[in-house]
């Protein structure tokens, strides 16, 4: 990517548009880097209001794709790619399978899998155009939801993070707020539940909230995502889209503990610094959110559950390492976890940095 063409400077590799008028398709597969291996990242349908906006979206999740699938180990690089509109309304079987033939035509440098406004049935359906998906229904030899795993290793980073700040990974008697109970929050919620947590949840979808309450009576609600920043919390758990931590919400947040699925929670540089000023641990949303790219990965070679969980679980593991070094060095979590996630791919670089499928 050039200055020239796009106005900024990402390091990109390859950024792609995609656009199919008879089906209303407009994309964009943005690939990071394919030092450690092929790029592998979700596709997010959204409605975003522009292009631009779109632009911006997919250029940041497709790099922090490279520091998680890093972090998380994994001989993979990072992408990611957006489908511009509200699923709601234009998704359809065409315009899956136009979106398909475009990640096939990158010849593997791009690997797909679910992600906002995504879901399995989707994967099965852009399967019919191109070997590089992942996040298939177990039908179709494939992962199915990794909303699971994901949400697992969010409950580990949340164990770990106990563990650094208070002495024990037990989470019985804490109160944790859950802002956004979609896919992840909701799953999260019956870990939580199950550990003897008390939760507070909020969503803008009342169907969302619902679903809790049916499942988990005992729940608190909370009419937004304001009311549970100020609510008297031991762990915030941002759930939802990105964003969530920006100067307001860091000057109100009573959790002593950040943790959760949301990808790029920070606003804006700094804000993890505002956080370690106020003595808030904050756990790096690509390191504890992993879990479902690493069920997703292990499709690539046969998906098998348990061998998949038993990586996610390595997450508490590596969540540990990142807040020693951190404490060690005098730098935020999220220093500490580029600089390992950096060093692996610096120090693990293919014969080609250049993947080429």
């Amino acid at each position: 990517m050039t200055e020239g063409v796009f106005g900024r400077d990402s390091g990109h590799e390859q950024v792609v548009f995609c656009h199919d008028a008879h089906t209303g398709l407009r994309a964009i597969i943005a690939v990071y880097s394919t030092a450690l291996g092929p790029s592998l990242g979700g596709t997010r349908f959204h409605p975003y209001a522009t292009e631009s906006d779109a632009l911006d979206d997919v250029l940041a999740l497709s790099k922090g794709m490279a520091y998680k699938n890093a972090l998380a180990g994994l001989d993979l690089g990072g992408g990611k790619a957006v489908i511009i509109g509200d699923p709601k309304t234009l998704k359809s079987e065409a315009l899956l399978r136009a979106y398909g033939r475009f990640v096939q035509s990158l010849g593997g440098r791009y690997i797909t899998a679910c992600d906002v406004g995504t879901y399995v049935a989707d994967m099965d359906v852009i399967a019919r155009e191109t070997r590089f998906v992942t996040g298939r229904s177990r039908d179709e030899g494939g992962a199915g939801d990794s909303s699971v795993l994901t949400a697992f290793g969010v409950f580990q980073g949340m164990r770990a993070s106990a563990e650094h700040l208070w002495g024990s990974p037990e989470l019985r008697g804490r109160r944790v707020g859950v802002a956004g109970v979609g896919k992840v929050g909701h799953i999260l919620v019956g870990h939580l539940v199950e550990a003897g947590a008390e939760v507070v949840v909020t969503d803008v979808a009342e169907e969302a909230i619902d679903r809790v309450r049916r499942a988990h009576p005992g729940v608190e609600t909370v009419p937004d995502a304001d009311a549970l920043v100020r609510a008297d919390l031991d762990i915030y758990a941002p759930c939802a889209l990105g964003g969530a931590l920006d100067d307001a919400t860091v000057d109100v947040l009573r959790a002593r503990i950040v943790c959760g699925a949301a990808n790029n929670q920070l606003a804006h540089a700094g804000v993890e610094k505002q956080l370690d000023e106020k003595g808030i641990l904050f756990a790096p949303d690509y390191l504890v959110n992993s879990g479902g790219v690493i069920q997703v990965s292990d499709e690539l070679h046969g998906f098998d559950f348990e061998r998949a969980k038993r990586k996610a679980g390595t997450i508490y593991d590596t969540a540990k390492a990142v807040f020693a070094l951190a404490a060690d060095e005098g730098v935020p979590p999220v220093t500490a976890a580029d600089r390992l996630a950096e060093r692996r791919m610096a120090e693990l670089p293919r014969l080609r940095s250049i993947h080429t499928g």
